[in-house]
């Protein structure tokens, strides 16, 4: 199913179904497209999914972190939604889902992440080395999967245009060395909110050690492992992911 892209005062999203409502955040080089096969399943079976667009191109250098990308969710859930949702972080948007439910509890009902910064992750690092390079590039987007063939070529444009894009590389680049900062390890026991986990065995970017932590600190949290799966579980494993998470969320909305 293709979903219409909607576009309200300074938000763009997608929205589908009715029910419960499911809020996914996308990675840093992540977009819309990587829920597609997770708003099919959860749109037609009691839930009403967002997925906001992150504004990570659109900040002010001076407001490209984190907690405004936080903030921007928050606000986003009081003016479109005005109930408590369930959040769905991947990568970056995890650690978005981190802040805000620590700095909001009241906005979520469960919070479920995967492969989520917040902890420590590989990144490509302060700068983009060899971002001409287009081979380079395609290995480094291959690695993030435990398929490389889930790398299309597609997607590899994708993140070559980013890197080669000056202010949009600037930008990537603040991002990732916020996530680095903004350590979330003596902030997880404060976060109370019922927590999912849902971690690819062969994650090389938040490896299994960070899931194992998250698992630790977090009081009220279930680890659900996927194997023969890299970093983003939603899009390489779709099936799978669905399934688990939607037998853990039938008994909490």
């Amino acid at each position: 199913m293709i979903f219409s892209t909607k576009k309200e005062k300074k938000y763009t999203f997608v929205e589908a179904g009715e029910g419960h409502p499911l809020v996914l955040l996308h990675g840093l080089m992540g977009g819309l497209s990587n829920f597609d096969k997770m708003v099919n399943f959860f749109s037609e079976r009691g839930f009403k999914v967002y997925v906001p667009q992150l504004p990570i191109y659109d900040l002010p250098v001076l407001n490209t972190n984190l907690t405004t990308l936080a903030k921007y969710i928050i606000k986003f859930i009081e003016s479109h939604i005005e109930e408590p949702v369930t959040i769905v972080g991947n990568s970056m948007g995890g650690h978005i889902g981190l802040i805000l439910t620590l700095a909001r509890p009241d906005l979520v009902n469960n919070l479920v992440l995967t492969g989520s910064s917040g902890l420590y992750e590989r990144t490509f690092g302060d700068s983009f080395p060899r971002k001409n390079d287009k081979s380079y590039i395609r290995k480094k987007t291959e690695e993030v999967f435990y398929d490389p063939a889930v790398a299309t070529e597609d997607l590899v444009d994708e993140v070559f245009g980013v890197v080669n894009d000056r202010m949009k590389g600037i930008k990537t680049v603040m991002l990732a060395r916020s996530a680095i900062k903004h350590n979330m390890l003596h902030d997880l026991p404060k976060i109370l909110t019922p927590t999912c986990l849902i971690w690819g065995k062969q994650d090389n970017v938040t490896p299994p050690e960070v899931a194992i932590d998250m698992n630790k600190f977090i009081p009220n949290s279930d680890l659900f492992w996927i194997d023969k799966c890299g970093h983003a579980a939603m899009m390489e494993k779709p099936d799978e992911f669905n399934e688990i998470l939607y037998s853990w969320l039938k008994d909490k909305v």
